[in-house]
């Protein structure tokens, strides 16, 4: 178990040693800048690591697990060198999952929930480490090409459930299974509107829950910035918010920013008594 409801949500800084990534792309994808970036984010306050080696923005291509395990695995043993720190594998390939695992990596974040290759529930389950299931609709290629639903947070919810006991059947230990909405991932902008007005609702379903909103395109919209960089402090107001609501952890790129969210919300949220 990474975090329970009772305690102080968690950081998980984005490290993307990709070309392509829709915001930090090329920035870190050697290993001496993503040592940096993994320092800089520990002197932040980052809890957890989260390195992937595939973009799954909008329209991306896949990236074969070859590849990905070459760009991630020299990362992650050099990061162990340094530190302890716990280190997630942002992949939707078993291949490349277990090479990160056996390279020092704690844990699997799956944008697919297991859909891409359920081998990667097996994995999951047979090392009994945690997996992060996530909804998505499609593949990063398609997902964005007019998605629709009827009711979004309840199909998001059903969906999600379907994944969870797909990864009980494989063998995955209930508190080894945290949930992510998918924000962004086949979504409209007031689908993901709906479903932050809700995540009280995926809380509920008595799992953790991350949020994954850091500097995506649909807030932009509304604050009218067309740079993802620029959207710091409105990823910042959904961090402080998901806490109120009751999310155990927050993926994002600016690390300090968003620390001291959770920190104000956190001690907010105990005053509740909440």
């Amino acid at each position: 178990m990474i975090v329970t409801h009772a305690d102080k949500p968690l950081i998980m800084g984005i490290l993307n040693v990709t070309p392509d990534s829709f915001s930090d792309g090329g920035k870190y994808a050697d290993k001496e800048s993503a040592v940096q970036q993994v320092q800089r984010m520990l002197s932040e306050g980052v809890d957890i690591i989260d390195i992937g080696g595939e973009s799954t923005r909008p329209n991306s291509d896949p990236v074969s697990a070859l590849e990905q395990i070459a760009r991630v695995v020299p990362v992650i043993e050099a990061i162990r060198q340094e530190s302890e720190v716990l280190i997630s594998i942002d992949t939707r390939s078993s291949e490349v999952a277990q090479a990160a695992l056996d390279a020092g990596a704690n844990l699997i974040n799956d944008v697919s929930a297991g859909l891409n290759d359920p081998a990667i529930l097996t994995l999951a389950a047979t090392r009994n480490v945690p997996i992060i299931l996530m909804h998505s609709k499609g593949t990063p290629k398609t997902m964005q090409d007019n998605p629709q639903y009827d009711n979004v947070v309840q199909e998001v919810i059903d969906a999600l459930q379907q994944r969870v006991a797909a990864a009980l059947a494989a063998g995955i230990q209930r508190d080894n299974i945290i949930l992510d909405v998918g924000i962004g991932f086949g979504k409209r902008k007031q689908d993901n509107l709906d479903l932050l007005a809700q995540l009280v609702a995926f809380v509920a379903l008595g799992f953790p829950v991350l949020l994954g909103t850091s500097r995506k395109r649909f807030m932009g919209s509304i604050c009218d910035v067309s740079e993802p960089a620029e959207l710091v402090t409105a990823t910042a107001v959904t961090t402080a918010l998901g806490v109120m609501a009751g999310v155990s952890l927050f993926r994002v790129h600016d690390v300090r920013e968003n620390r001291q969210a959770v920190d104000i919300a956190w001690a907010i949220k105990q005053s509740q008594g909440i």
